[in-house]
């Protein structure tokens, strides 16, 4: 699972690494008969923090960083790799766009350098002779591995401190990793807030300060609230909802 938080300045990235570590080997017990040593599924988690960065960045670096684990970790450079993550930037670019931009020389249709050349060449070349499925997982809807990248990509755009787990499977507090399934209640809430954020806005407000400001359009919001913490801003759909907001904030 791969996850990464902030679109601003700082941003932190979150990759986690699993796979099989087999045993090709028999070992001789007591009793004579050969048996074969289980497999165990080793489990680490990554993480870290840059800045001037952005999210399609950290996107690209978590994999990159959790490719590089796998090499390291897994005995077999010929193992398949299962990639989940939850954005459709990452891959199509590593699937699809890439060879495009290889061929007209790493610029877009627009004749435009294509954003982050740096980190997809890196990323090609970590890819090349490995068997690798690239599946994709809906975030904010409950599906716990997911989950748990963001609480950790969120916690190092923080800049705060957090222990890592490394080691088996089976001592790894998240049991339910492998399960995919979506929370349906979640999954509504995340249905709603996109189709409100497609509907016209009757106004935007925000709070900086203390101060509360309406807004007809988000050009004027942002300006004001952008690079300036502790501010609030939202978009209203009708004057009833205006009203609530501004008594809301008022409390």
């Amino acid at each position: 699972m791969l996850a990464v938080s902030g679109q601003l300045l700082p941003a932190g990235w979150q990759g986690r690494a699993f796979g099989e570590e087999t045993a090709s080997h028999a070992r001789e017990p007591l009793d004579g008969k050969k048996k074969e040593k289980k497999d165990s599924i080793y489990i680490q988690e990554l993480g870290g923090v840059e800045e001037n960065t952005t999210n399609n960045r950290m996107e690209i670096t978590a994999v990159i960083e959790a490719l590089k684990v796998l090499q390291s970790k897994v005995s077999s450079l010929k193992a398949s790799i299962i990639i989940y993550t939850d954005s459709n930037y990452l891959i199509n670019g590593i699937t699809k766009w890439v060879f495009g931009w290889q061929k007209n020389g790493w610029q877009t249709k627009d004749k435009k350098e294509v954003l982050n050349r740096d980190l997809w060449e890196k990323l090609f070349e970590l890819t090349q002779e490995k068997d690798i499925e690239w599946k994709y997982v809906g975030g904010h809807i409950g599906i716990s591995g997911n989950e748990r990248t963001d609480y950790i990509a969120t916690v190092f755009s923080d800049q705060k401190v957090l222990d890592l787990f490394e080691g088996d499977f089976k001592d790894y507090p998240l049991q339910s990793l492998f399960d995919i399934s979506e929370d349906l209640e979640k999954s509504a809430v995340k249905k709603s807030s996109s189709s409100r954020s497609k509907a016209k806005a009757y106004s935007y407000l925000s709070q900086v300060g203390g101060e509360i400001e309406i807004h007809k359009n988000w050009t004027d919001c942002e300006k004001r609230v952008k690079g300036k913490s502790g501010v609030k801003f939202k978009k209203a759909l009708n004057a009833e909802e205006e009203k609530e907001i501004i008594e809301e904030w008022s409390k």
